[in-house]
């Protein structure tokens, strides 16, 4: 019943694909010319002082966002944290009170 059934092919359904491909036709005799001349590139960042001052300000709001999530994280743990221990107080107190009737 839980065995699995795989369905079998008794015969091929299509042409078989030969193993071996023509060679192709030689290229014609073509003369080349020298590539143009590639222009070094700039190896050096250039930073002139409002780009400066755009990264660190990008810099700046990427710390103050990321410390914004993380403590608003951990803000959730401790408010979590907190709802647990009360209920935790409520129904020991709960309990007790059946206890005691």
């Amino acid at each position: 019943m839980l065995q699995p059934r795989i369905p079998v092919n008794p015969l091929p359904t299509g042409k078989p694909i030969p193993l071996n491909h023509p060679a192709p036709a030689p290229a014609a005799n073509v003369e080349r010319t020298a590539p143009a001349p590639v222009v070094p590139a700039r190896t050096t960042v250039q930073l002139t002082p409002g780009s400066a001052l755009a990264l660190a300000a990008g810099g700046g709001a990427v710390v103050l966002v990321v410390g914004t999530v993380l403590v608003s994280m951990l803000l959730a743990v401790a408010i979590t944290g907190v709802s647990v221990a009360v209920c935790a107080v409520v129904l020991k107190s709960l309990i007790n009170q059946e206890r005691k009737h």
